[in-house]
């Protein structure tokens, strides 16, 4: 009964680190391949390295060709795209990540405690 008591500290801070860390992680991850297996021809791009461009082709979703300026075009591998590029013209393009920001906000575990009240 003592060796059970020396291990329960151990099993809550791993409870802990589940709730603060892991899934929260989890689904940011989830809602970012859900964005790359959602990316078609003509989507603006951000890439991880700061490049902002139009995706021109997809290949099988393991090779994305990129327009970076006009007859300049890259290819990258889709882990590479960090976002999608959005203008305040395209209002239809802006909801889209700003739902997955509301999804990620709303599903944590202490959002209710330090959401902002709505007047």
């Amino acid at each position: 009964m003592e060796q059970m008591g020396a291990f329960l500290p151990l099993i809550l801070i791993f409870g802990v680190f589940y709730i603060l860390l892991i899934r929260p992680q989890q689904k940011k991850v989830k809602l970012h391949r859900e964005m790359i297996n959602n990316l078609k021809r003509n989507d603006k791009i951000i890439t991880s390295g700061g490049i902002i461009g139009k995706i021109s082709k997809v290949n099988d979703n393991k090779e994305l060709q990129v327009e970076i300026a006009e007859s300049v075009e890259i290819k990258l591998a889709p882990g590479m795209i960090s976002e999608l590029y959005v203008n305040s013209k395209d209002e239809k393009k802006q909801e889209t990540p700003s739902i997955e920001k509301e999804k990620i906000q709303n599903n944590s575990f202490l959002s209710g405690l330090f959401r902002k009240k709505k007047n």
